[in-house]
This record gives C-alpha cells, structure tokens and sequence, in this order.
C-alpha cells in the first residue's frame, strides 16, 4: 500500500512529519502522517485517521492541527483524498473517495511505529461524511468523531446556498440524484454503525448548522447507538486556540477510553 514516505520539517522536536504516497482503488494518493518521535516498533502508538472537511483547496489538512493530534499519543495520519496536492484521480465528496479513508486505514494499520487493534477517526465538517462511511465499510474502523460534522447532505444543501454549484456538479441535484445524497448522508443508514460515536458541535456553526448534529444524535438514539455529544455554546465552525484545545483534550479522552474498552472486550 505505500509507495513513498517523505520526511518534511516538524515544528516540535517531539513529533515526525511526512508526506505519504499510498495506493487507493489504483490511484496514488497522498496524506500526512505525524507520529511521536518516541514511536517505534518495540514501542508502538495507537493509530488515527484525520478526515478533513472542504473540497481540493478549501478545507486541505493542517500540519499544526495533526502534529497537536499526535502529541496526545496518537501516530495520525491525514489523507488529502485523490486529485489534491499531486494525488491521481479526482475527489467527488463522499463517493469513489470515501475509498481513499478506507486505505487509509490499512495504510496505517502496517507501519511500523502503529500499535495493532481498531484504528479511531475524526473528521471534521464534510470529513464527518468520509469517517462514518469508513466506519459503515471497513472492518478495522475504530470508534469515530464527528466534529462540526455534515451528517445530511439534503440539509447542507439548503442551508448553503453557496455550496449548491459545487454540488450540483460533483454530486447532482438532490431532487435528481436523491440516491447519491442518501449515500452520503449518515443519518439514513446509522443501523449500520457499530463503533461508537462522539459528536462535537457549535451551536453558533455558520457552516454546518447545528440542527445537523441533533440530528445525528437523535438518529443513533433511536438506533440504540453508543455515543455522546458535546455542544459548545456561541462557538463557530471553527473554535479558538483555547476552546479547540479543551474539546481536543475531551476528544483524546473519549477516544483512549473506548478503545480500552474494545480491549477490554
């Protein structure tokens, strides 16, 4: 599955950054992977799939926001899904690309440093899309963050007139195309999510309303799901520095704790 491994510049001496090339469907597809130094294959660290939300350009992964991810303890790894940053192919927002998360997984699954079990995923905005579709398909998805989270296409389209070219091109009209939006959307098929779920959400979101993640957790409520959610108050879709680290701290926490459950188990 990998072909290449770049090592790049880390601005902290306690964690290793690289670009990966790895193969998806036939395509090569790049990623950031940002693991603790003290990582190693006598000492491995759990592994960890960051989705990213946005299309190409808009939304691409952040160095700064894996290698914060990584220094809780966490080997993560970021695809830019197809057709960004050199990749082959071309991303579509949840359809041949959700393939790309799935790799992903094995990807990470094989290095070295990576310890073995269930490999946990956040994504945030449309990556919220990309991790539960990972987590309905591949069997080693661990449990999953949803984080200002996309969890109903046919909502995203109403509330964002903005976006509605873009998806009419990539995906279709939802009138038209209402298949290819039920395929994207989670909240019709959460019967078939059985790793937890944690929903992290602002409820001043000007992106992706919070009605989304109500939504959500009202779905996996019916559905007997194991989750939890954390609404912050009078945040956007973004958080500040301060407020982005609690909730990443809260993350982490919940994350460690359910898979030492699953360890457990």
């Amino acid at each position: 599955m990998l072909l290449e491994r770049e090592p790049l510049k880390s601005r902290y001496r306690d964690i290793l950054l690289y670009r990966l090339t790895y193969v998806s469907e036939g395509l090569r597809v790049k990623g950031y992977l940002a693991v603790p130094a003290a990582a190693s294959a006598l000492s491995p660290y759990p592994g960890l799939i960051y989705c990213r939300g946005g299309i190409r350009k808009v939304g691409m992964v952040r160095k700064r926001r894996i290698m914060s991810m990584a220094r809780r303890g966490y080997c993560v790894f970021a695809p830019f899904y197809r057709g960004n940053e050199g990749g082959e192919g071309r991303e579509d927002f949840g359809g041949e690309d959700r393939y790309d998360v799935c790799h992903a997984i094995t990807l990470v699954r094989s290095l070295p440093e990576v310890k073995r079990g269930p490999v946990p995923l956040i994504g945030f905005s449309r990556g919220a899309m990309m991790a539960l579709l990972a987590a309905k398909q591949c069997p080693d998805a661990g449990p999953v963050v949803v984080w200002g989270g996309v969890s109903d296409l046919f909502h995203t389209y109403e509330e964002r007139v903005d976006l509605r070219r873009m998806l009419k091109r990539v995906v279709g009209h939802p009138r038209k195309q209402s298949e290819a939006y039920e395929e994207r959307s989670p909240v019709y098929w959460l019967e078939r999510i059985s790793v937890p779920v944690m929903i992290v959400h602002g409820t001043a979101d000007s992106q992706v309303g919070v009605a989304q993640a109500r939504k959500l957790a009202e779905g996996l409520e019916r559905a007997g799901k194991d989750y939890a959610m954390e609404l912050y108050e009078g945040l956007d879709h973004r958080f500040p520095k301060e407020e982005d680290e609690k909730a990443l701290d809260a993350v982490f926490g919940w994350i460690t704790g359910k898979l030492a459950q699953a360890e457990q188990a």
